[in-house]
């Protein structure tokens, strides 16, 4: 079994423990803005390790909306090359887990019809996009 290791920043790690630690019930928004977060875990493309991430809570249907926005930074979040190496992922939201298959969304109209499902769950999404040059990449985790 691959070993777990734990992000090096401590709000990701300490609200990934609260989460998982309550069942769901606590850590369920990020930080002190009171927005639904889930919890993805994936498999570290390097390391082969498992990785856990909290993420804004997107949901479309069934599915959710995956954002490698990073605050706008000029490099993609580290889970961005973990999801495009190894797709398969476990979603967290709040009690339910459930085993979930991510894809890169490329083609223009479902990119800007998820794009704008995400920009209205967290607006500073449009702004992390205008901070930065590169394209911010978004997944589609659908149920196995």
């Amino acid at each position: 079994m691959p070993k777990y290791i734990p992000s090096p920043r401590d709000w990701v790690r300490e609200q990934v423990e609260l989460y998982e630690r309550s069942g769901g019930t606590r850590g369920t928004t990020l930080r002190d803005t009171g927005l639904p977060v889930i919890i993805v875990t994936n498999t570290g493309n390097k390391t082969g390790a498992i990785r856990k991430t909290p993420l804004m809570r997107v949901k479309d249907g069934a599915n959710y909306v995956l954002v490698g926005s990073q605050g706008g930074a000029p490099k993609h979040p580290v889970w961005v090359y973990n999801l495009r190496a190894n797709p398969a992922v476990e979603l967290r939201d709040g009690t339910v887990v459930q085993t979930m298959r991510v894809r890169e969304i490329d083609e223009d109209a479902e990119r800007a019809r998820l794009w704008a499902l995400a920009v209205a769950a967290y607006p500073p999404y449009a702004d992390y996009q205008l901070k930065t040059a590169r394209s911010i990449p978004v997944f589609l985790a659908e149920p196995v």
